[in-house]
């Protein structure tokens, strides 16, 4: 089973690419799709859709993981998040990509055991669950692999309880 794992945002959208066999994963692919402030909203938000269609396409993932959409303090911050969001759903429903949502804190949890866990542990983890040379980096490729990692882990309970 193959994952695209998506940290989304709007000047950065990390990605990562795990295949699951049997008990084991694998790092695919990993990286950040990057867009420069002062370009047009639309451009930027073409890049990341083209991109991400790229990656799907050479892929070929079962389904997309991606991290849920956070309110915090900042509201524009989130919305910027949200147009990366979409754009990337769209790629998926374009290519018939199952899509499913996990909250932070689910991601942490599932790699670290803690919902608490801070950015360097999460890059540890990833390092040692997919058996990488050095923790991945920098930290959107990181948390977008560690979104992969929880859906591979959760995939299968997820298949039994819907049969």
């Amino acid at each position: 089973m193959i994952v695209l794992g998506i940290d989304p945002g709007l000047a950065n959208t990390g990605y990562g690419v795990v295949q699951r066999r049997g008990s084991g994963m694998a790092a695919l692919d990993g990286g950040v799709i990057a867009t420069r402030s002062g370009v047009d909203l639309g451009e930027r938000l073409d890049h990341i859709h083209r991109t991400v269609c790229a990656l799907m396409d050479h892929h070929d993932p079962v389904a997309l993981s991606m991290e849920s959409l956070y309110f915090g303090k900042n509201t524009s911050s989130a919305l910027a998040v949200g147009q990366a969001r979409g754009v990337v759903l769209l790629a998926a429903a374009q290519r018939g990509i199952e899509c499913i949502d996990y909250t932070p804190q689910q991601i942490k949890g599932a790699v670290c055991g803690s919902g608490a866990a801070d950015k360097a542990q999460v890059q540890r983890m990833v390092q040692m669950l997919l058996r990488l040379a050095a923790p991945p980096s920098p930290d959107h490729a990181a948390d977008a692999l560690a979104a992969a990692i929880c859906h591979a882990n959760h995939a299968p309970l997820r298949a039994a309880v819907a049969r």
